[in-house]
């Protein structure tokens, strides 16, 4: 059972990577034309407001589930 989860996890990893090598090479007129206009940073500025409020929620909410493990 353990091989088999080893086997197919190594798999997904290698079929991710190839996935993302691929994304690389290719050019898409979508990303020159953001760059150009300066609209890239505020696609960036989202996402990394996304990340960290879900990163502050994890946070805040693995402080409650230790706070009621103690009780």
């Amino acid at each position: 059972m353990k091989n088999l989860f080893s086997r197919s996890t190594l798999l997904v990893l290698l079929l991710t990577l190839s996935a993302v090598s691929f994304g690389q090479n290719a050019s898409s007129s979508m990303d020159n034309v953001m760059r150009s206009n300066g609209q890239i940073y505020v696609v960036i500025a989202v996402m990394l407001t996304i990340l960290i409020g879900l990163l502050l929620y994890l946070v805040r909410l693995d402080k409650k589930i230790s706070k009621m493990e103690k009780r």
